[in-house]
Formats: structure tokens, C-alpha cells, sequence
């Protein structure tokens, strides 16, 4: 049984994507609501990214740079509160909150699909 788990553990963090298939498609079922069913799924495969990142970063340079994924999203994040701060003048913690988790989305896609590419790229390389 604990084979299976973690079969299924890394299957979902080497390919986030199934993650949001899954989490939508069980989200969607029990919400009865397309976009509650997007946005639960996005933020789960965010938290799916990070981790994936955390592994190819770990893949690619056999180090593990987990402190540069925290400092950036802590970065990202007291960044993201000073803006909300001086835009609206009041921290509504739920908007930051739920933007920070989106600029991490964006971020960490990209950092995913740029790390698949360079990843592949530098096997070819040394395979050659």
C-alpha cells in the first residue's frame, strides 16, 4: 500500500499537470462550479510546482537549492504585501494571500516548463 502511495506521490510531483487534471475533475463534481473547480486546482498544482522545481532543480545539479525556493517566495511574498499596503492602504490578508499564491503560480510554471528545457537541453549536451 505504501508503494502505491508514493508511486502516486511522485507521479503527481514529476508531472504536476495530472494533479490539476485530478483535483479538477473531483473538484468540479463536488462544487457543481467550473471556476471554484479551476481555482482549487490551480492551487493545488502550485503547491505541486514547488515541489516539482524543488526535484529538478535537485536533478539537474544534484543540490539542493530549497532555501532559494523559500527565499524567493518570502521575497515574493513581503514584496506582494508592501504594494497591497500602499496601493490599498489596508492589508486585507485573504487578497494577498490569494495573489501572492498566484504570482507564485506564474512563477514557478515558468520556472518548471524553463527548468524541463535546460534540463533537456544539458543531457543532450553531455551526451554528445
Amino acid at each position: 500500500m505504501s508503494t502505491i502511495l508514493s508511486t502516486l506521490i511522485a507521479v503527481f510531483v514529476t508531472i504536476p499537470f495530472l494533479g490539476y487534471l485530478l483535483c479538477f475533475i473531483i473538484a468540479k463534481e463536488v462544487f457543481k462550479n467550473h471556476k471554484k473547480a479551476v481555482h482549487l486546482a490551480i492551487d493545488v498544482m502550485t503547491f505541486l510546482l514547488i515541489i516539482s522545481v524543488h526535484f529538478i532543480m535537485l536533478a539537474i545539479w544534484k543540490e539542493s537549492f530549497f532555501w532559494v525556493i523559500l527565499l524567493v517566495m518570502f521575497s515574493f511574498g513581503m514584496i506582494f504585501v508592501f504594494i497591497h499596503w500602499k496601493t490599498q492602504e489596508e492589508i486585507i490578508y485573504k487578497k494577498v494571500l490569494k495573489g501572492f499564491w498566484r504570482l507564485n503560480f506564474l512563477v514557478f510554471l515558468t520556472a518548471y516548463f524553463g527548468l524541463i528545457v535546460y534540463g533537456l537541453i544539458i543531457r543532450v549536451i553531455d551526451s554528445i
